[in-house]
């Protein structure tokens, strides 16, 4: 008999709130977390803007001398996992009977790691030399330190790892939490991801591939605009997602709130092209209906797509295309919108955190906005919410991520019934 995979506990830190309750509360006001990036000096930058996450101190979550240790990606990560850990009943740490350490794991989507350490590293080798690299240089930034540190707060001795697949990197975290806990491998998994690149070399780095917008830099609030034909490429952002999956059995013994379905999950590769997606979107479609597949639904049975969406001129209408190939003609009776318009894009957090917003949306009956969709490019026709979110029924989300390798990943978000 197939495990079902139910979510128990939800937790985010985001440029929009330092909980789920702020990130949604955002969302349905349709607000921006997308403002002045004021890290850093960015004069001689073309890109001026970020998704920052705001006033956030790490000893409001965790003890301030294990923060110390921790790059800022890793410390978003355990806070977010301390508000789910808690959501789902573990409080701050195992309590006897609840869980078994050893049949708990770890699975943390990343997709670069702490850059602010690598750049600091890098100044001290070059200004004073080699002797001179901050002694926690290599544990602060790599990035399988987001799922160690999480692990060592709350003793767990399951499997514990990394995925880094770009965007898809926190979707593909949670496809394959579902698959530990299906093949027997685990009873509980602590899943999500997390990202804090608004460093000098992120935005340069991606600046230099012209993948972010430049053309709203007095307007950053109008910066993020995915389907919208004056879009002009992504913004940057950070923050991390976290979600405690369980099988429904474990779930249930333990007497835990259920608060949603993960159904189904699908990924593949389009080896295409290392930084644009398939030109047809047939791998983004093909993991679609993958996740379909997996979940015994039908195109119809989905009432919502949150979708990859990332304001950029590529992405936008070859996700349109993938859609259509997926879904058929109920492609045109979905509703389908990118919260990025109001997060920014949070590339290794980003699938945690829509993930945990498609099952707030089927809590409260409620399809987010595309925001700044003021004027919809032709090639994305389909109903993308514009400006003002829709109260409705919703009991099945599909949430997309796709990523810089050809990365496509779908995962299914259901209302759970007993």
């Amino acid at each position: 008999m197939t495990k079902r995979i139910v979510v128990t506990g939800m937790g985010a830190i985001t440029p929009l709130g330092h909980s789920v309750e702020e990130t949604w509360a955002a969302i349905k006001a349709g607000k921006s977390g997308v403002g002045i990036n004021d890290r850093f000096d960015t004069t001689e930058f073309a890109t001026k803007i970020a998704g920052l996450v705001k006033n956030f101190n790490a000893s409001d979550f965790m003890d301030k001398k294990e923060a110390r240790k921790m790059a800022l990606f890793t410390q978003y990560a355990v806070a977010a996992a301390k508000e789910a850990m808690e959501q789902a009943g573990f409080g701050s740490g195992f309590h006897t009977g609840d869980i078994d350490s050893e049949r708990t794991a770890t699975v943390i989507g990343n997709g670069i790691g702490g850059f602010e350490i690598i750049e600091e590293g890098l100044r001290k080798l070059f200004e004073s030399g080699p002797s001179r690299i901050p002694p926690m240089t290599i544990p602060k930034m790599i990035t399988n330190e987001a799922p160690g540190n999480i692990a060592i707060t709350y003793n767990i001795h399951g499997p514990a790892y990394t995925i880094a697949t770009a965007c898809a990197s926190a979707t593909d975290a949670i496809g394959s939490a579902k698959m530990l806990i299906e093949t027997g491998q685990a009873d509980v998994v602590i899943a999500g991801g997390t990202e804090a690149a608004v460093t000098p070399f992120g935005i340069a780095g991606f600046n230099v591939i012209q993948a972010l917008s430049t053309g709203f830099n007095d307007n950053p609030e109008k910066a993020s605009r995915p389907f919208d034909r004056d879009r002009d490429g992504f913004i940057m952002a950070e923050g991390a997602g976290i979600l405690i999956l369980e099988s429904e059995e474990h779930a249930k013994a333990r007497g835990a709130r259920i608060i949603a379905e993960v159904a189904g999950f699908g990924m593949t590769c389009d080896a295409h092209h290392l930084t644009a997606p398939h030109p047809e979107g047939v791998g983004a479609a093909r993991a679609m209906k993958i996740a379909l597949q997996s979940a015994g639904l039908k195109p119809e049975d989905v009432d919502y797509i949150n979708a990859h969406g990332t304001s950029t001129p590529t992405n936008d209408p070859l996700e349109t295309k993938s859609i259509k190939k997926a879904f058929g003609d109920h492609a045109y009776k979905l509703k389908v919108s990118s919260t990025k318009s109001m997060t920014g894009h949070m590339v290794g957090a980003a699938g945690a955190v829509e993930a945990i917003i498609s099952i707030m949306a089927i809590l409260d009956n409620y399809v987010p906005a595309t925001t700044n969709l003021d004027n919809p490019d032709p090639e994305c026709d389909l109903d993308c919410v514009p400006n003002q979110g829709i109260e409705m029924p919703v009991n099945v989300v599909l949430s997309n991520s796709l990523g810089f390798g050809g990365h496509n990943s779908a995962v299914i978000l259901k209302r759970y019934q007993a």
